[in-house]
């Protein structure tokens, strides 16, 4: 993803999940009977149990060879059910639970519908356009959220390594932009900048993970080397994260490999299997009950970037999994057809098969990836372009429409700019003058959440923050439809 805004439509994701017998769902009930014995070759589906020395786990999603005693963490495959051993409950209940035991609620309580609402920060925005940590917190935004993705960490030479020190620890921050009014001072191993600025965010809504992205469109290319050699990757992205000047504000790291066997900014050869490796490599350095998440292409054509690398494997390790469903189509084809560029669903005329949202998704559960692990993308912004004749899509154009960068505008501006005048697809356009803009609403979120609701996913998440308006009417819109 190009720094100034996420390139996305092109990562990969999933290629082949294996066929083989699955258990029938065994029922979990309180002092319940030892469920079958677990066996590492049997593939087991989400509410599917085994009993292991002496407890019972149920699966949450499909697994193959992944022990529930040490892969039962909040974020991993299996959950806890307790011990078994065949007796009868003193006080059976006349009728057995309908849903699986849930935790302790934390204080503050998280997301009550259980579903993430996730959001990148982009550590550059603290420059010229001014967006700081404080922002999300004066939008009103902070107490909707459940996750922060920080963009971005780079992958040089194979290895996590800082991408912008002054932004990301440096900073000086004042009492007028800091998170909590108290400025940052200049003692000896004094934390600065936006890891000071989301360590203070965290204190405030403890409910809130901050995730450490890395890679993104510019910043891909190590992840061929990493590919090469995955140990010493995941060592060298722990030794970073778990530096003891930051180690409290991360409790995770995400993947944003644009596109693993398949061509983003530069063209990646490193195999199909190289996407799982890394991974792989990750879930094993961070342990259990670690974040770990990855970005992936929304490509639903046949042939397309989903399938050109075995993401499903790598999938089976991640906490939850976003499809950048968005990008699909702008002004980086100057002439158009004018499109618009997050489309839920397909429409008559739409320039290419498989690039909508929904494509994605059911392509991606055709290759077994759980509805429950993935997350639907937003763009907080529009594509459009300048010399346009029509107002319907599928219009010829002269070139990108002016913005932030060419073609590209933030919602803020453009729902006052150029106001949409017409939907397709699940997503709105707007005509005005000779530009044509495409960008989501909070009409078209609220429908887009609905979405996520009815396909059973695991919630939805956005690219960036600065993008919303200053009351964050995005940010509450996705909030109040999830």
């Amino acid at each position: 993803m190009q720094k100034s805004l996420r390139s996305a439509l092109w990562a990969g994701a999933v290629v082949v999940v294996i066929v083989a017998a699955t258990l029938p769902v065994v029922a979990a009930s309180a002092a319940a009977a030892c469920a079958p014995t677990w066996s590492a070759s049997t593939v087991y589906v989400g509410g599917n149990t085994a009993s292991y020395q002496g407890s019972n786990y149920r699966a949450k999603w499909w697994t193959q060879n992944e022990n529930p005693a040490t892969h039962s963490g909040q974020w991993d495959v299996w959950a806890n059910e307790g011990a078994c051993g065949g007796g009868t409950p003193t006080n059976p209940p006349t009728t057995p639970p309908t849903t699986p035991p849930t935790s302790p609620p934390t204080t503050p309580p998280p997301n009550p519908s259980g579903q993430k609402l996730v959001g990148y920060f982009a550590q550059w925005g603290v420059y010229a356009r001014q967006y700081f940590v404080k922002n999300i917190v004066t939008s009103g935004s902070a107490s909707k959220l459940t996750h922060i993705l920080y963009a971005f960490g780079n992958t040089t030479g194979g290895q996590c390594t800082i991408g912008d020190s002054y932004a990301d620890y440096d900073m000086a921050y004042t009492t007028a932009n800091s998170v909590d009014g108290v400025a940052d001072t200049w003692d000896a191993g004094a934390l600065r900048g936006n890891f000071n600025q989301l360590r203070k965010l965290k204190r405030m809504y403890p409910n809130i993970k901050v995730i450490w992205s890395f890679g993104g469109w510019t910043w891909s290319d190590g992840f061929t080397q990493a590919a090469a050699n995955p140990t010493g990757f995941a060592n060298s992205c722990y030794n970073l994260l778990k530096d003891p000047r930051w180690s409290d504000v991360f409790d995770g790291i995400d993947v944003d490999w644009e596109y693993p066997n398949a061509c983003g900014e530069g063209c990646d050869s490193s195999g199909p299997d190289a996407y799982n490796r890394v991974v792989s490599a990750l879930r094993t350095r961070f342990g259990t009950n670690f974040l770990v998440t990855s970005a992936i292409s929304a490509d639903g054509s046949n042939g397309g970037k989903l399938d050109v690398a075995d993401y499903a494997s790598g999938i089976q390790k991640l906490s939850f999994v976003m499809p950048m469903t968005y990008d699909y189509y702008g002004a980086f084809s100057p002439s158009g057809p004018t499109a618009p560029h997050s489309p839920l669903y397909s429409y008559p005329g739409i320039p290419t098969q498989g690039f909508w949202s929904d494509a994605a998704i059911q392509k991606l559960k055709s290759k077994g990836v759980p509805a429950n692990k993935m997350l639907l993308g937003i763009g907080f912004y529009g594509r459009g372009w300048t010399g346009v004749s029509q107002a319907a899509p599928g219009g010829g154009a002269s070139g990108p429409a002016q913005g932030i960068e060419p073609g590209v505008q933030d919602y803020k501006v453009l729902k006052t700019q150029c106001p949409p005048t017409g939907q397709v697809g699940g997503t709105s356009y707007s005509y005005c003058g000779n530009n044509w803009w495409s960008y989501d609403t909070p009409q078209t979120i609220a429908g887009k959440m609905g979405y996520v609701r009815q396909q059973g996913l695991g919630g939805a998440f956005f690219w960036e923050f600065s993008g919303d308006t200053s009351n964050g009417e995005l940010i509450t819109a996705m909030k109040n439809n999830l």
